[in-house]
């Protein structure tokens, strides 16, 4: 948890009136209030730089800022704009749809469920970009999926910002009032009366001063990260039985469909061996995207916490050569290997932990295990526990963990959604409030794309109601949706 000390109070050199900096500070010589050129460094304690204050461009114009561009994000930022609110969208990474996309996951799962997965689904389909008609998991094409989220954003009205990374975040007591981005624009202040975290690993909700959890413990260990990859091969038909749910046109999901999936596990994994490698991950797997063009999901890297740039990025820089290898060696078996050359690595590790800030509900096991139910059920999971070794020893015995346990669906109430410590705070995605055994389950993008559509359709009602989040009824949210078409 983050201590108390580092959070950050609103500083009287942030300008919060009208007449300081506004949004059109943000163009033109606004910038240059930003840039301390030729400046003499101050004075410093060993190893330590005390950066200079400055005054930031402030912009606000939003009712509504979510921070982070992915499938949480993407949905909480639609449904706010779709409710009247006006919206802003930041994301670190050049296009929208975070692990979907700059992830290359490819692979969709627990999204049988109604209002924008069931939209995102016909979409997707009008253009060809799906595999599989399984309701709840399916195969996409992460271009297709990126010019999609953009283009619905557009016309919602969303004014999306990329490579605008959330740095800074400031309170009026316990109330959040203004985050601060930095990108090639320079440093940034945004105002807002309601915010969402949708980073995945919890960043805005650290910045503010949140408590939060992460993995089995303060230092971990945490679930492993995984880069995917996407290659193209001579023939998909002749890798059909190494590829999982190969072609599964099946309606429903099914003891046999899953059996196929564990087989091509199995002789995928022997034939990394055939080529000479022990990969990463104990449970190799491939993926149909389109005609020749397939999704490698070959390593795990251990023990990585998301917020040590370092270390993530020792742990991509290792698993994308892992990557090439395995593929190299798979070409020289030559056969139905033969001419496999990798397309692209993806810009961003998979990360299956990261923070959990801590809302006015905590998501625990017991709820997996009794099914729980809430009055403001804002999403229905179906997704197991996914649990993936912590080390490379454990990853050799039991790759994947699924607790002990048979989980029945379960309800995330909208008290996980809304910040316990930060007032104007809501979360969506992998950052809610959950325990390590629930988080390994409700991680999954299909969920994610629920907590987003309450989490923007809660906020927009706050903001323009000049409410807090905690103060709107799950009931009037769900009304909401309703009229809308967007509920159940």
């Amino acid at each position: 948890m983050k201590p108390a000390s580092t959070r950050r109070e609103l500083p009287q050199a942030l300008p919060l009136n009208r007449r300081s900096f506004l949004c059109a500070a943000l163009a033109g010589a606004g910038g240059a209030a930003q840039v301390l050129r030729g400046a003499d460094s101050p004075a410093t304690a060993a190893n330590r730089f005390s950066e200079p204050a400055r005054e930031l461009p402030l912009c606000d114009d939003a009712d509504v800022i979510v921070c982070g561009g992915g499938p949480a994000g993407v949905a909480a930022a639609l449904t706010a704009a779709r409710a009247g609110a006006r919206t802003r969208l930041f994301e670190v990474h050049g296009c929208l749809g975070g692990v979907w996309t700059a992830g290359l996951l490819t692979y969709i799962f627990d999204f049988d469920k109604p209002g924008l997965t069931a939209e995102l689904k016909r979409k997707l389909d009008e253009r060809d970009a799906r595999r599989q008609k399984n309701p709840g998991r399916f195969v996409y094409d992460p271009e297709t999926m990126k010019l999609l989220l953009e283009e619905m954003c557009g016309a919602a009205g969303v004014k999306t910002l990329l490579f605008s990374p959330v740095v800074a975040a400031y309170r009026n007591g316990q109330r959040l009032t203004t985050i601060v981005t930095e990108s090639k624009s320079g440093r940034e202040a945004w105002r807002a009366p309601v915010f969402v975290d949708a980073t995945g690993d919890g960043d805005l909700g650290a910045q503010a001063g949140c408590g939060w959890d992460i993995g089995q413990g303060r230092d971990c260990p945490c679930q492993p990260m995984t880069l995917n990859a996407l290659a193209v091969v001579r023939d998909a038909a002749a890798l059909g039985g190494f590829m999982s749910f190969y072609p599964d046109e099946q309606p429903t999901h099914g003891t046999e469909n899953f059996k196929q999936h564990l087989e091509a596990v199995e002789g995928f994994k022997r034939e990394i061996k055939r080529a000479g490698f022990d990969p990463s991950y104990g449970h190799p797997t491939l993926f149909h995207v389109r005609d020749n063009l397939v999704m490698v999901m070959i390593n795990h890297e251990y023990n990585i916490k998301p917020f040590d740039a370092a270390a993530v990025s020792e742990a991509t820089i290792r698993a994308r050569a892992e990557v090439q290898r395995i593929v190299r060696g798979l070409r020289a078996l030559g056969g139905v290997w033969e001419g496999m050359q990798v397309v692209a690595t993806a810009e961003q590790i998979g990360v299956r932990d990261g923070r959990r800030i801590h809302g006015r509900y905590t998501v625990t096991r017991d709820d997996l295990i009794a099914g729980a139910r809430h009055a403001d059920a804002v999403a229905r999971v179906t997704f197991g526990a996914d649990i993936h070794a912590a080390s490379r020893e454990q990853n050799k015995t039991e790759t994947i963990s699924h607790g002990g346990f048979k989980t029945k669906p379960y309800d995330i109430p909208l008290r996980a959604l809304i910040a316990k410590d930060v007032d104007g705070l809501m979360m969506a995605g992998r950052c809610i409030s959950g325990d390590f055994i629930a988080h390994a389950s409700y991680r999954v993008t299909g969920d994610a794309v629920a907590m987003g559509e309450a989490a923007g359709t809660v906020a927009a009602l706050a903001a323009k109601s000049r409410r807090l989040p905690h103060e709107v009824k799950w009931t009037e949210a769900a009304e909401w949706l309703r009229k809308s078409g967007l509920g159940s």
